[in-house]
């Protein structure tokens, strides 16, 4: 979840308190002090193994996290950015996209190094969906960030935007060099998914209104 600028709140407030976002939180976070329980028996039975797909392991996956700044950053955005798509689609359905997106971010990363026996962990492609959804619904929305060793207040189309552009050319880079071995292409595919979910969404806010003003 790397990126130039470092969120630390938005000026979108909830409505309602987001009560699976904060569940979600609580469940990565008991899930990675458990694993040191056996860090690397646990990463490797349960984490995603592209050589070697499992289904539970395609779930399980998302909730484990390979060190402390890891699961840090992953859970600060879905801190930050979760509540509001929770109050936009509902709980189960906030939940059901949240499990979407990391299923189909894992998926692309398959797609991309179907060959690789390195396990893949952590929330990073479903919290990417998040970011592509918020981004479609919620484009010029405020954050407040940290970058360049400067406070921001900027539109979401520039933060969450500038983001995802490093994270595809990283994305790009990682296909002709071996210097990192975080996922990059899941988090690309998590963010499109999230992105498409967005617009759907938004497609049918919009037949609902026209619905609505016609009658």
């Amino acid at each position: 979840m790397k990126a130039q600028f470092f969120p630390y709140a938005d000026e979108n407030i909830s409505k309602k308190t987001p009560y699976f976002t904060y569940g979600i939180i609580l469940v990565n976070v008991l899930t990675f002090i458990f694993s040191f329980i056996d860090f690397e028996g646990i990463v490797t039975t349960y984490g995603f193994i592209p050589a070697n797909p499992s289904i539970l392991a395609t779930f399980t996956s998302m909730f484990l996290h390979a060190g402390i700044l890891h699961i840090f950053i992953n859970m600060w955005y879905l801190y930050i950015f979760g509540d509001n798509l929770e109050y936009a689609f509902g709980r189960v359905k906030f939940l059901l996209f949240y499990l979407a997106s990391g299923i189909f971010a894992l998926s692309f990363h398959y797609i991309t190094d179907f060959g690789s026996s390195l396990p893949v962990v952590g929330a990073s492609g479903a919290v990417s969906g998040i970011l592509g959804a918020y981004l479609v619904l919620l484009p010029h929305m405020k954050i407040k960030a940290i970058g360049f060793y400067t406070l921001w207040k900027l539109p979401t189309y520039v933060i969450i935007g500038s983001w995802f552009v490093l994270q595809l050319v990283l994305a790009f880079i990682s296909v002709f060099t071996d210097w990192s071995n975080v996922a990059f292409w899941a988090h690309v595919g998590g963010f499109v998914f999230g992105a498409m979910i967005g617009f759907i969404y938004n497609k049918h806010l919009w037949v609902k209104l026209v619905k609505r003003y016609r009658k």
